[in-house]
């Protein structure tokens, strides 16, 4: 009785260190939570999204999800083959160039007039707090911090593990200016400890100006946020890059909603939309979209280009590995909408958008 009670209380300390590990960042507290608490989307102790948003659709529980997650995943959730990339060398572009370069699932970097980006950038091997679960599809993971050049703006839209990855930030911390992320998410920062001063919190519906004619306007998204047990502590979102020459959506992880002709309407035409498309399920479908709704979005956004992320890295759901760029193209097709799916690393010229290789056909 008294081993049991032992190895009890033992078990009992390892998950409070476990869940307690710098990595896992920390709650708002204090001014910021004081700041939180006085906003329009939040309450009952949390942000909340502009429609009802179940974490599971009519039918489904966490016994059904966990039991297709284990049993009822596609024989080719995960590639056998290796992911083919470009390794582009981005510390010596042509600075007057304004190029793309996506590193897979939600991460990619952009020139724009002289100005670097580096959005939701995920250099480990995994998406997740332990190193041995969500690990990245072979040949995925070809860029590392060390390939970045300094980063005038670092953009986070929520702080899930595959988009905000803990090592990553450390690695970049030398070479980031400026960073921009939804409101709580700074506290995560703050216990890893960055400079505040760099960094600025976002509600919805809120714009910065950058300077040199560049401002960013952050827009709802239809999702949810947390690290660890308690969810919704940091709002998640997406940005609007609003240029003298361009205008980009930077989409963050999001079910469909009419906030995006909403957006469309007040922001668009946006020469370049970049949606999520990938990792949904018809059981979780109002915090992912679905491919189809991926390509009706970039509509609503009267995005003259649609470029689909969130997918080719990270098994997160239970899908082929290829079925989300396999269904937007064809929606994209139905629909008229110009879509364009360059590879890893290859580098995208956003003068252009015309990267419309099927790089993914003939890997299982």
């Amino acid at each position: 009785m008294t081993f049991i009670f032992t190895l009890c209380i033992l078990l009992a300390i390892s998950v409070f260190l476990f869940f307690n590990h710098t990595k896992f960042g920390r709650r708002p507290s204090g001014n910021r939570m004081e700041r939180i608490k006085k906003l329009s989307n939040y309450g009952k102790g949390q942000f909340q999204n502009i429609s009802n948003t179940p974490d599971l659709t009519d039918g489904a529980n966490l016994f059904t999800v966990l039991k297709d997650f284990f049993f009822g995943k596609s024989k080719r959730n995960i590639p056998s083959g290796v992911i083919p990339s470009q390794k582009t060398d981005l510390k010596n572009l042509d600075p007057e160039k304004d190029v793309l370069v996506w590193f897979g699932h939600s991460s990619y970097f952009m020139q724009l007039s002289g100005k670097t980006f580096l959005v939701d950038p995920v250099f480990s091997n995994h998406a997740s707090p332990l190193s041995f679960t969500v690990n990245a599809f072979k040949g995925s993971n070809v860029y590392s911090a060390a390939d970045m050049p300094e980063i005038d703006f670092l953009l986070i839209s929520h702080d899930h593990w595959d988009h905000l990855d803990y090592d990553t930030m450390l690695q970049l911390r030398p070479k980031v200016k400026r960073i921009i992320t939804g409101l709580g998410t700074g506290e995560h920062f703050e216990r890893w400890n960055f400079n505040m001063k760099m960094i600025d919190e976002l509600n919805w519906h809120e714009s910065l100006d950058l300077g040199s004619g560049f401002k960013i306007h952050t827009v709802p998204a239809r999702h949810f946020s947390g690290r660890g047990f308690k969810r919704n502590q940091a709002i998640w979102l997406a940005f609007v890059l609003d240029m003298p020459q361009k205008r980009i959506y930077v989409g963050g992880d999001s079910g469909y909603d009419t906030f995006f002709r909403q957006t469309g309407d007040a922001f668009g035409p946006f020469d370049l939309a970049i949606l999520e498309c990938g990792q949904y399920n018809k059981n979780w479908k109002y915090i992912h979209m679905m491919p189809e709704q991926t390509v009706q979005a970039a509509l609503d956004l009267n995005a003259k280009v649609l470029f689909p992320v969130h997918w080719a890295k990270f098994p997160l759901a239970l899908h082929d590995w290829d079925e989300p760029i396999i269904r937007a193209v064809a929606a994209a097709e139905k629909t008229g909408q110009p879509i364009v799916h360059p590879m890893i690393g290859e580098v995208l010229d956003l003068n252009l958008l015309d990267s419309k290789n099927k790089w993914w056909e003939g890997i299982d």
